[in-house]
């Protein structure tokens, strides 16, 4: 399954590249010390929202505006980074956004995407139900619901693997966390129309397990709960779109206990002095847990999103492991 051509990828990074500038892929050698692999760290985490997901905004509302059509004003659900993504691509659209987050909410992931000039609704337990609300308010006021993942998100965020690809040659494997999916359906295409053969390795949480069990079934398989701490994977009802991609194109998905996520914030911190949510360190805890098996090779972990509140990063750096 193809979802773009290399000469799309390129359209959207040139459109990205207007309002985001590439992001910096860094081999930092404490890392390298740490797992005993060269470590590129992929810096999702230095965009203008502090997370991949502007790439498949600015893409996404575009295509809107090439429609032709009036829009009302876009709606949609998250647990944040997608959110702010929406607010700043629509903002600079002159489109207006309502976003709808769960109770509970990170409070300042809410805080940004009220300060892109998003009006922000809360609703419901989780992120699922966050959505089933939007898509109800979609239809009561008239507005264009985005989805959390769609052919053109991905192409959005497929420009990080393109840029990660151009400028680190020859990854053995890269790991990538796994929320709803655009990030590595996007990260298989490019390494796909590249022809390399790169391993992809998905990294969830042990508590937000819907797409590793989906994988193993063959079929969708939703859970009851996602209760992460890492909100940016907490996902309980897979994309079957998403799905399909992964489970042909992943090498295999690694379920990762909430311990090994806080120790990998922890390494972030001190090995590169960057701040990764729970999401984005995720990849690399993958990593740590696999490092003897990628001993002398050179690997990728797309550090996807640094949001995260600071009362929670504070439990993290005093060695704790935060609830959910």
């Amino acid at each position: 399954m193809t979802l773009f051509t290399l000469a799309e990828l390129e359209k959207a990074s040139a459109l990205v590249h207007a309002a985001v500038p590439p992001t910096p892929q860094y081999a930092w050698p404490l890392l390298a010390r740490r797992t005993g692999a060269e470590v590129w760290v992929k810096h999702e985490n230095h965009t203008p929202t502090g997370a991949f997901k502007v790439r498949g905004g600015l893409v996404y509302m575009d295509w809107l505006k090439s429609l032709g059509e009036p829009v009302a004003g876009v709606i949609s659900a998250t647990r944040g980074n997608h959110g702010q993504s929406i607010a700043f691509a629509a903002a600079r659209s002159a489109i207006p956004a309502v976003i709808v987050v769960p109770e509970g909410n990170s409070v300042e992931k809410n805080a940004a995407m009220q300060a892109f000039g998003a009006e922000l609704v809360v609703h419901g337990r989780d992120f699922d139900e966050a959505k089933e609300h939007a898509a109800r308010l979609a239809k009561e006021r008239r507005l264009h619901f985005v989805p959390s993942f769609d052919p053109r998100l991905v192409l959005g965020v497929a420009t990080y693997a393109l840029e990660l690809f151009r400028a680190v040659s020859k990854l053995h494997t890269v790991y990538v966390p796994i929320g709803l999916g655009s990030g590595i359906c996007g990260l298989i295409t490019v390494r796909d129309l590249f022809g390399l053969d790169t391993e992809i390795v998905g990294v969830v949480s042990e508590h937000a397990a819907a797409y590793a069990l989906s994988v193993e079934a063959g079929r969708v398989v939703a859970t009851n709960s996602a209760t992460t701490f890492a909100d940016g994977i907490a996902v309980r009802q897979p994309n079957a779109e998403a799905l399909a991609i992964i489970a042909k194109g992943a090498a295999r998905i690694l379920r990762l206990t909430e311990d090994e996520i806080a120790l990998a914030m922890r390494a972030y911190f001190s090995d590169t002095h960057n701040v990764a949510e729970g999401a984005g360190a995720a990849p690399l805890a993958g990593l740590i847990r696999e490092k003897n098996r990628m001993a002398g090779r050179r690997v990728g972990v797309i550090l996807c999103g640094g949001n995260i509140d600071r009362p929670v990063f504070g439990t993290v750096l005093a060695g704790k492991t935060p609830k959910a």
